[in-house]
């Protein structure tokens, strides 16, 4: 068996983000938490500050033979909005901020998939995701993990997880894992 990769990705909520890679053949695990700031053992209600320096992120170890980075970097790239600045829609601030943290390899990957993305005129404004160096993953509180699952009829999981997830469902329909 090949070795599992992983990568760092932050798209706004983590909700989102898990949400929708969860789904997908070929990824492995998609674990939400935070990297990219200063505090150690960071805690979401923290985080939220944007004191913090981190941003919800997702962290997910996927089968390459099954999924590429490049796939995983497509997906990433047209279900978020990557052209907002701190922010995905009315969650604000650093802690929202659309970014890849990657090793050299990766980020290079990265930035070849924004340029193939930017150049398809997907959006309509310039693609601001970060992409930078590795960043040390803080694992977020259990009551996070697959939250969306679990909580499905929340309003905030029904107005902003659910058009996102459905977004991808769609746009993936031939990526998606089989059904239970």
């Amino acid at each position: 068996m090949a070795e599992a990769s992983s990568i760092i990705l932050g798209g706004g909520c983590f909700w989102c983000v898990e949400a929708i890679f969860k789904g997908l053949r070929g990824v492995i695990t998609a674990k939400p938490g935070y990297a990219g700031g200063h505090t150690e053992h960071p805690q979401y209600k923290e985080v939220c500050t944007g004191h913090t320096g981190h941003t919800e992120v997702v962290e997910l170890r996927f089968d390459p033979r099954e999924i590429s980075l490049e796939d995983i970097l497509r997906v990433f790239f047209t279900t978020h909005d990557p052209t907002q600045l701190n922010r995905q829609g009315d969650d604000v601030g650093t802690q929202y901020r659309s970014v890849i943290f990657g090793d050299e390899a990766q980020q290079a990957i990265a930035r070849t998939i924004r340029d193939e993305i930017a150049a398809q005129g997907i959006w309509s404004d310039p693609i601001v995701t970060a992409i930078e160096g590795p960043a040390h993953f803080w694992e977020a509180e259990a009551d996070h993990h697959d939250y969306f699952a679990r909580n499905p009829e929340t309003a905030y999981c029904a107005a902003v997880v659910a058009p996102k997830v459905a977004k991808a469902r769609k746009l993936y329909r031939d990526r998606l894992k089989p059904a239970d």
